[in-house]
């Protein structure tokens, strides 16, 4: 099942170089709730900046969901200090507030109001809510609450200089994309590892799927929680962060002008389902329009093929103009166990992994193989820990233990360690693959295991509420490492004042905006 990479790992033993100035960078979404653990109804603070403007704090789906931002970084230690130093500087402007620290919301039922974030009057602001308001209608509010942690990833121009033999970002951009596609394939074939180690919402607070139909086999604990025994991550399942009417898009990643095409013809082709939701009601829009996606980032994928985007420009046409930059891993559970939703140990298995990735071979996949490779996903998903738990190979074939895939996938991964650590004159990428391979031998080592028992022992609220008490009083106390409050003082001020700019720049209505914004 595992791809012979032994070639391109003896390539990279031989060329070390290729692997210095990786780069990354973390996305991390949480919920703001008030002591009794109800999710806030007050606004996104005024003292943290605009959420439109603002480069490190802004908001998700809801006024409640904070998302936090870092630059890119060359180092993990860097990257994940600057992180905490937002969650240090957002716990102080708080007040009596706390984060939330699990993906899966728990005190909200269907019929609490959840207020759209909110962006100012600019036709910019205006056109980002009612987004979110079609979201709501086309899903629900309920799973747009859903958090998680997206991992940005790309690998230095050195590597593509020495592997594809490429000139420069511009005059490579194919084959850098290419090498980006490959990576994207083996995620879909083997990314199930990240919800096998993971995953960390193997349980949900029963209010959740409150008049929602659903076949699983559900326990229920004491406290009211029902959980499936060998969970991963129920936020990736059907109950989760999905979406059903995307999925017969067809979009393949073979190569980058289909995948272009593809999501460019998702945008433009109208849906039955949203019609009958329609674009307005008593004069007020409901979605952006009636298409299978409003916007391209409507499509819901565990991985993403990116490029940073300029003014006014969509996220296709940026990879049209320049080819893939780096690409964004969305597979990721909060870290109930990291103040900020993610460790350094997860941190150098990403890298590790995904530099794999873009190593092994990874044959054309059909529309078909996709769709077949959430089988596995699905297993791990729902039942990962099973013993004695099959992944299908070929579509159905043949099948091979879960456990023997991941120790042979790891012993690929321990090499990559071992260039990586050379590099830096270390050995943490190979204490984090050493601490992780254990998981497959032991499944009570996994995230899921580790938070199933504490959420049997005190309910989702209770652990919840506990974590949440802790973590604030926690960063509250540590003073900022690399951000100073000037910095951020600074920042703040002047994400005002651009949004201001904005809504003083305006020219058009906000109908004529919007036909612009849908090609009209």
């Amino acid at each position: 099942m595992i791809p012979d990479v032994s070639k391109a790992l003896s390539w990279l033993e031989a060329n070390p170089h290729a692997l210095k100035g990786i780069r990354r960078g973390v996305e991390r979404e949480t919920l703001r709730i008030s002591a009794d653990g109800s999710l806030a109804q007050t606004p996104h603070p005024e003292s943290l900046g605009a959420a439109l403007t603002h480069k490190w704090i802004t908001t998700d789906f809801a006024e409640a969901l904070l998302e936090f931002i870092t630059p890119v970084d060359d180092d993990v230690d860097h990257l994940l200090t600057f992180l905490r130093d937002i969650h240090r500087h957002v716990s102080r402007h708080l007040g009596d507030e706390r984060m939330w620290p699990l993906s899966m919301p728990c005190f909200i039922d269907s019929s609490q109001p959840i207020e759209l974030a909110q962006y100012g009057s600019s036709n910019q602001g205006r056109f980002k809510t009612l987004y979110r308001e079609g979201l709501k209608n086309r899903y629900g509010a309920l799973m747009q609450a859903i958090s998680g942690v997206h991992y940005n990833f790309s690998l230095p121009l050195a590597f593509w200089q020495a592997r594809a033999g490429v000139k420069d970002e511009i005059d490579g951009k194919d084959e850098i994309s290419a090498g980006y596609l490959r990576l994207i394939r083996n995620y879909y074939r083997f990314g199930w590892i990240i919800p096998y180690l993971f995953g960390a919402s193997p349980a949900i607070c029963s209010s959740f799927i409150d008049g929602r139909k659903t076949n699983l086999p559900f326990e229920k604990a004491e406290s009211g929680m029902i959980y499936l025994p060998y969970a991963t991550s129920l936020r990736l399942s059907d109950l989760g962060y999905t979406s059903k009417s995307q999925s017969q898009l067809g979009i393949t990643f073979n190569r980058l002008p289909e995948y272009i095409t593809a999501l460019k013809q998702a945008i433009k082709t109208p849906s039955a389902d949203y019609q009958r939701i329609g674009l307005k009601k008593n004069g007020q829009y409901l979605q952006l329009n009636t298409n299978v996606l409003q916007i391209e980032n409507e499509l819901y994928a565990p991985i993403r093929p990116k490029r940073i985007t300029r003014p006014g420009e969509t996220p296709s046409n940026a990879l049209q103009r320049g080819g893939i930059e780096y690409i964004e891993v969305r597979s990721l559970d909060i870290n109930p166990f990291s103040p900020i939703g993610i460790d350094e140990q997860q941190s150098r298995f990403l890298d590790l992994f995904l530099i794999w990735c873009t190593l092994a071979e990874a044959p054309e996949m059909s529309a078909q193989e996709l769709l077949c490779t959430r089988t596995n996903w699905n297993s791990v998903i729902l039942e990962g820990r099973k013993p004695g738990l099959m992944l299908s190979v070929d579509c159905g074939a043949a099948q091979m233990p879960l456990a023997d895939v991941g120790k042979e996938l790891f012993r690929d991964l321990r090499r990559v360690a071992e260039i990586l650590d050379s590099n830096n004159h270390n050995r943490l990428y190979r204490q984090a693959s050493d601490n992780l391979v254990a998981a497959f031998d032991d499944p009570e080592l996994t995230f899921s295991a580790r938070i199933l028992k504490g959420m049997r022992e005190h309910g989702i609220g209770g652990l919840g509420m506990k974590l949440a008490n802790d973590y604030r009083r926690m960063l509250c106390d540590e003073p900022l490492e690399i951000l100073t409050e000037e910095a951020l003082a600074a920042e703040q001020a002047r994400s005002w004042q651009r949004q201001r700019e904005l809504e003083a720049a305006d020219t058009l209505s906000f109908d004529e905006y919007l036909a612009k914004q849908n090609g009209e």
